[in-house]
């Protein structure tokens, strides 16, 4: 990126470029996700310490979730991380219909996974308050989800801004960034699902 004044040219380092994979805002994106991975990992590691000191799992008259509903969820959550990546790959190819549909399908596919997880949350018959197992699946779940609002969120700006015609394949930083956390929320959900749902089957 090159700087004009009247004095002088002043071109400033690749890291400040707008285009590229490495810049301030990658960085900036990444720090954060490193940063919500921690309170992430510590949240699981809880679980697990509370779990293998319990004489039973889940504690209480609490049953073992449900798998059927959270798997079909599951595949819709990791589904939406293709057209993310598709929405990625058509900027840079300045391709702005594929931008706008990836955008709307992840988009969708987001929505439908909070709206089962909400369904899901409606289905327990256990709270927060019931014991510790409750206290941490609805911490867990919940964390999880404003994630991924935050994400709709950033996906929705994004798809207001496509339609405006603000993105071209030399300008796509803000969709790049998105599409980080996208995947990074979505990888997070793998370890949930893995840990919540398919690690109580595994072991009892």
């Amino acid at each position: 990126m090159t700087i004009r004044t009247e004095r002088q040219r002043v071109t400033l380092p690749p890291a400040f470029n707008l285009s590229g994979s490495h810049t301030v805002g990658w960085w900036g994106m990444v720090m954060l996700i490193l940063t919500e991975a921690t309170v992430f990992a510590a949240l699981i590691s809880s679980y697990f310490y509370l779990r293998f000191t319990s004489p039973t799992w889940p504690t209480g008259s609490i049953e073992r979730p449900d798998l059927l509903l959270v798997s079909i969820n599951t595949v819709i959550l990791l589904s939406s991380s293709w057209p993310m990546q598709m929405a990625v790959r058509s900027i840079r190819r300045n391709y702005q219909g594929g931008l706008q549909i990836g955008l709307a399908i992840a988009w969708v596919l987001a929505v439908l996974f909070l709206f089962f997880e909400g369904v899901d949350f409606v289905r327990s018959n256990f709270t927060p308050q019931t014991n510790v197992y409750g206290s941490l699946y609805f911490t867990i779940l919940s964390l999880h989800g404003l994630h991924l609002i935050a994400g709709i969120g950033l996906a929705t700006i994004l798809l207001i801004r496509a339609w405006r015609g603000h993105f071209n394949e030399r300008r796509y930083q803000a969709v790049e960034n998105t599409a980080l956390y996208w995947h990074f929320v979505d990888a997070v959900w793998i370890v949930i699902y893995a840990s919540l749902y398919l690690s109580v089957y595994l072991t009892s």
